[in-house]
């Protein structure tokens, strides 16, 4: 959610803070501030987006040290009081803080009973107090933010400078951070793009780790001790983080999509032998002995996890189930040894998932993340990781990440239903055959996009808008209606096709435009009837539909989506993304900031 940036080195620090900010725009933010270093600190912070910063910052400064922060707002409203960084009373501390430290008030209170003075409504401004009460004993600094963060409960990444005091010192204790070494100076972050342009050899500080960086490099404490983390260097160029010429990153993230899925399947599929490879250490006896597979996710990887379980049930013949992170409890006399929980997130870091995740591995099930994001949080909770390597995602609604996380659960879902001989040599050829065609049946859909753009100008003035599919089609409905509904602010829903006769066909009208999926793995003809029955009620329909129905007799408009099996409905949710992205651009939509979001949700 918030953005971190920090730099110490050698050069100035000021342009470096401002670009990192604005590389960090894409997380969700409604005020952003920096404090740069030195014998004395200088704080600046305005809510609002980063021109209204730009407006106050000097046009230069000397300070080669100095932190910065994009705020999206949990305690208090977006004020520039409330902005970080916060400072203590002498203004000789400031603090950047993402999380949220639930003990806040009793540290307040117990703070203010000793003549400490605030000026926010924010949690995070206990922070500097308290780091102000510890250098009264003139300690190092290491061993000051160390005993601070003993007092504090929640989750939090922080940076800290100190007037006269050499270097930032952070830690982190369930929010990410990440830490970048150049030979002009040493980088933190909340994510790799805020100075990626800078270097791209980068290391991940583990849960309660205290990092001092100074201009030469970082030094790493756990429990006391100086430790190591293993330096990995990013495998994305800085230009995966720019435009590139579009207008949005949205609409880049969409073209993106073919190469993100051959990046997904690359070097994994031995489509001769109808073998997957993916260094996964789940040996077939365990496997043979699985009575479920449990998804889960939250938002868009929710709908990912949602369409894995029915290729799970297919072909690995076993019960799987999608759930909602922030509902799920491992509940009803499941056998933890007999249940694999599938983690997917995107960024590794969703608060939701995290916790659902420890609540499998108290109950004792072995788990399995799928994420897009080297040394993120999930990658050490789990016991295997398969990384879906879609690169950077910028724009805060996810589209590449989509079609890469079902391509590599699909991947898995070969991977296990071979090793537990449900599926044929034969069978799994044609499934792998389907995935190697994935990028090419999703460039065929992007070529066709002045089409559904067309469709967008037509009815994106609707009062509502549905979105419709059985099976497979199922999961693609809602996450069409999600982008929809993200960037556009439309009311829209999705849901099974058959629903619509058990509720909302009370509010179609001539002005509900209905989307829906129309394809192999989707039950076309069954979904046939009921567009038969949202027709006959004037809405008009637009059909993603491929040859296994002759779509055209029923529907107003179709796009083509090319044969590709059971892979179908994903090929027909690149045109949902595409009518999204126009509907939302016709209205001058925040597409890439959509208002209330942000890109990582690190808070429960």
């Amino acid at each position: 959610m918030c953005g971190i940036i920090g730099y110490v080195g050698h050069d100035d620090a000021l342009p470096i803070l401002r670009k990192g900010l604005s590389n960090l725009e894409y997380r969700g933010y409604d005020s952003a501030g920096i404090a740069l270093g030195g014998d004395r600190l200088n704080v600046y912070k305005k809510k609002g987006e980063l021109s209204a910063l730009e407006a106050v910052l000097p046009e230069s400064s000397t300070a080669t040290t100095g932190i910065g922060h994009t705020r999206w707002s949990t305690h208090g409203e977006p004020t520039d009081a409330n902005a970080h960084p916060h400072t203590d009373e002498s203004g000789d501390v400031a603090v950047v803080h993402n999380g949220i430290i639930e003990n806040y008030d009793a540290l307040r209170a117990e703070l203010e009973s000793r003549g400490h003075e605030f000026t926010s409504d924010t949690d995070t401004e206990v922070v500097p107090h308290l780091v102000e009460e510890e250098l009264a004993s003139d300690r190092d600094l290491v061993d000051v933010v160390s005993s601070v963060v003993d007092r504090l409960e929640g989750n939090y990444a922080l940076g800290v400078v100190v007037a006269g005091r050499d270097g930032i010192v952070a830690t982190r204790s369930g929010n990410p951070l990440v830490l970048g070494v150049a030979d002009h100076g040493t980088f933190l972050a909340s994510d790799v793009p805020a100075f990626v342009e800078h270097t791209r050899q980068v290391s991940y500080p583990e849960e309660g780790d205290i990092i001092h960086l100074t201009e030469d490099g970082a030094t790493t404490y756990a429990d006391g001790k100086e430790v190591s983390r293993e330096v990995q260097e990013v495998d994305w160029d800085p230009e995966a983080a720019e435009k590139g010429g579009y207008e949005h990153y949205m609409l880049k993230e969409i073209h993106e999509q073919p190469t993100a899925l051959r990046q997904a399947i690359s070097g994994r599929i031995d489509e001769m032998k109808g073998q997957v490879d993916l260094e996964l250490d789940l040996p077939a006896e365990y496997l043979n002995s699985l009575e479920e597979v449990q998804f889960i996710a939250c938002g868009t990887s929710y709908h990912a996890g949602l369409y894995a379980a029915k290729l799970f049930e297919e072909y690995a013949d076993v019960r799987a189930s999608a759930e909602i992170a922030s509902e799920y409890e491992f509940t009803g006399g499941r056998d933890p040894w007999r249940t694999l929980v599938v983690a997917v997130t995107q960024s590794g870091e969703t608060a939701d998932t995290l916790s659902a995740l420890k609540r499998a591995k108290r109950a004792g099930a072995r788990t399995l993340a799928v994420t897009n994001t080297l040394g993120s949080t999930v990658t050490r909770e789990v016991d295997d990781t398969v990384f879906i390597r879609a690169g950077p995602e910028i724009g805060v609604a996810a589209t590449k990440t989509f079609c890469s996380q079902v391509a590599t659960l699909a991947l898995v879902a070969v991977h296990v239903s071979r090793k537990r001989g449900t599926i044929s040599s034969a069978e799994a050829q044609e499934l792998l055959s389907d995935l190697r065609g994935l990028p090419g049946a999703v460039q065929q859909v992007l070529d066709a996009e002045g089409q559904v753009r067309l469709a967008a100008e037509e009815h994106g003035d609707g009062d509502a808008f549905f979105f419709i599919g059985r099976r497979l089609g199922a999961p693609v409905a809602l996450e069409g209606a999600l982008k929809l509904k993200e960037i556009s602010y439309d009311h829209a829903e999705g849901f099974p096709a058959g629903e619509l006769k058990h509720g909302p066909l009370a509010l179609v009208t001539s002005e509900t435009p209905v989307l829906a999926v129309l394809t192999e793995g989707a039950k076309a003809r069954e979904t046939l009837n009921n567009v038969k029955e949202v027709e006959s009620r004037g809405a008009p329909v637009i059909g993603c539909a491929s040859d296994v129905v002759d779509a055209e007799k029923f529907v107003d408009k179709v796009f083509t989506v090319p044969e590709l099996g059971e892979l179908e409905p994903l090929v027909a949710n690149v045109y949902f993304q595409l009518f999204s992205y126009y509907v939302a651009n016709q209205k001058g939509r925040s597409i890439d900031k959509p208002r209330n979001l942000a890109k990582s949700v690190t808070v429960e």
